[in-house]
C-alpha cells in the first residue's frame, strides 16, 4: 500500500509541473512577448527638421503657409526671421541655417563676390515691385523741380529703382547702364531731381510715415511690414514681367542636393502656395512660377513668324 501512494503522489507531481507550464505558455502567446513582435513594433521615423531664415513680410509669412504641406512630407519647418539684409547670409555661412529666404538675385550675386560665400541659388519663389510712395503728390509727374527722391541705400537696388524712373520718362541714363546703374549714370534729369540714398531699406516705411522727402520708393515685404499697400498706396509701381529680381533660396553649396531643399522648393512652387501669394498679396507679391512673373518662351514669337510667313 505504501508503494502504491508514492507512486500516486509522484504522478500527481508530474501533472502539477505540466499544468504549469502549459500555463505559461499561454499568458506568452496571449501577451504577444515574444522576441519577433519586438523587432515588428520599431518605433516610427521622426521628421527631418529644416532651418529657414527669412524676412518677416511675405516671405516668412509663405513658410508659414507652407509648413503644414511640408510636415506631410516628413520636414519640420523652423522659421527665423530677419529685419535686415545682413545677417541672415551672416547666419547660413556659419552653419545656424540650412537656407535662407529673403533676396533677390542681383544683391545675392553681389553678396556671394563680396564676401566670398559658397552659396547658390536653390530656385526663385516670387517677386516683389518696388512703389513710389508720396505724401505730397499723386503722381510721378506731379513731382516739382527739385523734388527730393529717397531710396534704399542698397547698391543693387540703385539700378533696378533707376530703370524704373527711366520708364517713367522721369531720367535717362547712360547706354547700357542696365540693373547695375548707380545715380552716376543718369545723364538726363529734367527736374533736377535729388537723390537721397542713405536711408536703410527696412527705415524707408518710417521715412515716408514721417513725410520725408517727396517721393520714397520701398520695397514691397517693408512696405506690407509697415501696413502699407503696394497696389492703393502708391503713385506708381515697378512692372513685375520680365523681372530678373526673383527672391530666391539660397543654401550652402552643398546642400543644393540636399532633398529636404528640393522638397522645400517643390512645396513653394505648388499649386496650393502659389494660390496663397496671389489671394493674400493682390498682386504685391507676384509667385515667380504665376502668369506675369514669367519670361515669355521664344518658341512663341517663333510660332507667330511661321504663321505670318504662310499668310
Amino acid at each position: 500500500m505504501k508503494h502504491w501512494l508514492q507512486l500516486l503522489a509522484a504522478l500527481t507531481l508530474v501533472l502539477l509541473l505540466a499544468a504549469c507550464g502549459t500555463g505559461e505558455d499561454s499568458e506568452e502567446q496571449e501577451s504577444g512577448d515574444t522576441g519577433n513582435n519586438e523587432e515588428e513594433a520599431a518605433p516610427e521615423e521622426e521628421n527631418a527638421e529644416l532651418v529657414v531664415g527669412a524676412s518677416n513680410v511675405p516671405h516668412a509669412e509663405i513658410l508659414e503657409f507652407a509648413s503644414d504641406k511640408l510636415a506631410e512630407e516628413g520636414i519640420d519647418l523652423e522659421i527665423e526671421t530677419f529685419n535686415d539684409y545682413i545677417v541672415p547670409n551672416q547666419a547660413l555661412a556659419e552653419g545656424e541655417l540650412d537656407a535662407n529666404y529673403f533676396q533677390h538675385i542681383p544683391y545675392f550675386e553681389g553678396q556671394v563676390e563680396e564676401n566670398d560665400y559658397d552659396f547658390v541659388n536653390a530656385g526663385g519663389v516670387h517677386i516683389e515691385p518696388i512703389g513710389v510712395y508720396s505724401q505730397e503728390y499723386d503722381s510721378l509727374d506731379d513731382l516739382p523741380e527739385g523734388a527730393e527722391v529717397i531710396m534704399s541705400s542698397s547698391v543693387t537696388d540703385h539700378g533696378r529703382i533707376l530703370m524704373m524712373l527711366e520708364d517713367e520718362g522721369l531720367i535717362t541714363l547712360k547706354e547700357g547702364a542696365g540693373i547695375n546703374a548707380t545715380i552716376e549714370d543718369v545723364e538726363e534729369n529734367p527736374k533736377d531731381l535729388q537723390f537721397r540714398d542713405d536711408v536703410e531699406a527696412a527705415t524707408l516705411p518710417q521715412a515716408y510715415q514721417n513725410g520725408e522727402g517727396d517721393a520714397v520708393l520701398i520695397n514691397s515685404n517693408y512696405a506690407l511690414d509697415a501696413g502699407l499697400s503696394p497696389r492703393e498706396d502708391t503713385i506708381a509701381i515697378e512692372d513685375e514681367e520680365n523681372n530678373p529680381y526673383v527672391n530666391i533660396i539660397a543654401v550652402r553649396s552643398e546642400d543644393e542636393d540636399k532633398e529636404e531643399i528640393q522638397t522645400l522648393l517643390d512645396v513653394l512652387h505648388s499649386e496650393e502656395v502659389t494660390e496663397f501669394i496671389e489671394e493674400e498679396y493682390d498682386g504685391a507679391v507676384v509667385p515667380a512660377t504665376g502668369e506675369g512673373a514669367e519670361v515669355p518662351a521664344e518658341e512663341d514669337t517663333s510660332q507667330e513668324d511661321e504663321e505670318n510667313n504662310e499668310e
